[in-house]
């Protein structure tokens, strides 16, 4: 019977979770300052707390190596979209485009992704 419970209650919070769906990146921009950029990316995610929310967004060469990581130490639950940038991100000279992607801590990564030409 408490096998049943616990079936039960994960059961019954699934839908909550599958609620918040992927974290999106909406809107991003890219500045060069000296040799290295800085990035304003804003991300939509219906971030339900600690459990659930859009933890961090990559800079991603289109080899897919990424290139810079900003972490998200909180949800975002009455911010939404929200804005956050990342300086001092380093892009080799023969990159003239970067992905930017989103990941959530139940998702992972799957949202909608921008892609910046750099130098425009």
């Amino acid at each position: 019977m408490r096998r049943i419970m616990i079936i039960l209650v994960i059961l019954a919070g699934w839908p909550l979770l599958a609620l918040a769906g992927e974290a999106d990146v909406v809107k991003a921009s890219a500045t060069k300052s000296g040799e290295t950029w800085r990035f304003d990316v804003t991300v939509a995610h219906a971030d339900t707390g600690w459990d659930h929310y859009a933890d961090k967004w990559d800079v991603m060469a289109p080899d897919g190596t990424v290139l810079g990581t900003r972490v998200l130490l909180h949800p975002h639950e009455t911010e939404q979209p929200f804005t956050r940038s990342l300086s001092g991100v380093k892009i080799p000279a023969d990159i003239r485009e970067v992905t930017l992607r989103a990941h959530d801590k139940v998702h992972g990564y799957g949202g909608k992704t921008i892609t910046v030409k750099l130098g425009e």
